[in-house]
């Protein structure tokens, strides 16, 4: 498998994690999102989306890392729930994450740490911020008395929520403030396979 890639992109962390865990045999394609790859003509003929991820296997490719984390997890049998109803929970999870949590993040990080100052909307980071601290209460308050999202293991419903958690750059989240959060994510990174976007994946700038 080909998974197309850039370190800084929490949605491909989510992908590449997933792939490790499923034990999985693939290669990260890098792609220079910051200086316009992506919208480029020959990858657009890959995604017309313009985004990473995309996963490539054999004569199959997909987009949107929620699809691929499906994917994952339906031809693997691992991370996708015990039962049917643990698996529409998972999907519920999922898609609240995509829609309440990690595109929040992803434009909030972007907007603080790889846009420039003077090119930053006024007022849309602490807009998103506010935002950011109810989905972190759902979250947090979630997971109190459990160790998993979704039933009694690790799923896919994890590997998509946590996926722009452990970045080092600043957007307003602090594991300090959540502790069930917190626990949660230390629980993820003992797990086989859990490695740091950044070691999974290259990156398009250095500290």
């Amino acid at each position: 498998m080909k998974l197309y890639c850039f370190g800084e992109s929490g949605n491909a962390y989510k992908c590449a994690q997933a792939l490790e865990m499923a034990d999985l045999d693939w290669e990260p394609i890098h792609v220079d999102f910051f200086k316009g790859e992506a919208r480029s003509p020959e990858f657009k003929a890959i995604n017309e989306m313009g985004e990473v991820p995309v996963l490539v296997d054999g004569d199959l490719t997909l987009t949107q890392s929620g699809v691929i984390l499906d994917y994952i997890s339906s031809k693997t049998g691992k991370l996708g729930g015990r039962s049917a109803a643990e698996r529409r929970e998972v999907l519920r999870w999922m898609f609240w994450d995509n829609h309440k949590l990690s595109t929040q993040i992803g434009t909030c990080r972007f907007l603080m740490n790889f846009l420039p100052q003077d090119k930053r909307p006024e007022g849309v980071i602490p807009f998103l911020q506010g935002r950011l601290k109810a989905a972190y209460t759902v979250l947090n308050d979630h997971l109190a008395g459990r160790d998993w999202i979704v039933g009694d293991a690790p799923t896919i419903a994890d590997l998509s929520c946590c996926g722009y958690l452990y970045y080092p750059e600043p957007y307003g989240f602090s594991r300090s403030d959540w502790p069930q959060i917190d626990a949660w994510l230390d629980r993820i990174a003992g797990l086989p396979g859990w490695k740091h976007p950044y070691d999974l994946m290259q990156r398009a700038f250095t500290a």
